[in-house]
């Protein structure tokens, strides 16, 4: 029997994460790009990583679903916090586990997603501000030598606010296509390609 027509474009949304996971494991390391400095580096660092991307689109998304001061809240706490984390990279200072930090924010923005989360925008802001950290950290830690701090920080803060965008644009058109089917669509994929790069070797 086939599905309504209406109930397709919900499914399908669970696959575009997992998409992002098809990419080559190199997308998921990147220590650098090539001839690319300062605020070009910057930018492209979190493009070209699946799992900066899947999160911080992630914030986004969620950001939609709850509407209101979170529009705006969820993102800044992220961006706050990622900036907070990219300094203790660059100073050096040691994070354990940071890579699974980063994975375990998507299984846990996906099931956020699935369950519909209401909790307070300040508790929800709290908790992708925890997870920015090991963004930011990332981020830091693994900044060419040869590019500024400052600009290097721009970029990947332009681009993570770029994904922040995506992820509430993806929001309203969930919302379009009905909400209540959409979202746990999308956060099913997002947690199952958490999952997922949680089961890759280190």
């Amino acid at each position: 029997m086939k599905r309504p027509l209406s109930a397709r474009p919900a499914a399908s949304l669970t696959l575009l994460p997992a998409a992002l996971i098809l990419l080559p494991q190199a997308a998921l390391a990147h220590p650098g790009h090539g001839a690319a400095t300062g605020a070009e580096a910057g930018f492209l660092h979190p493009l070209l990583g699946a799992d900066h991307v899947l999160a911080m689109v992630a914030v986004g998304l969620l950001a939609s679903l709850r509407g209101g001061r979170a529009l705006w809240a969820l993102p800044l706490s992220f961006l706050a916090l990622m900036s907070a984390g990219a300094g203790l990279g660059t100073a050096g200072i040691a994070l354990p586990h940071v890579e699974i930090g980063i994975a375990l924010s998507i299984v846990v923005f996906g099931l956020a997603a699935i369950v519909g989360l209401r909790a307070p925008v300040a508790l929800l802001a709290a908790l992708v501000g925890v997870f920015a950290v090991f963004h930011g950290y990332a981020h830091g830690a693994e900044m060419p030598e040869t590019a500024p701090g400052l600009s290097f920080g721009l970029g990947f803060l332009a681009a993570t606010a770029l994904l922040h965008a995506a992820g509430i644009g993806l929001g309203v058109a969930a919302s379009r296509i009905g909400a209540t089917r959409a979202a746990p669509a999308l956060g099913a994929g997002l947690a199952a390609a958490g999952l997922a790069l949680l089961a890759l070797p280190a």
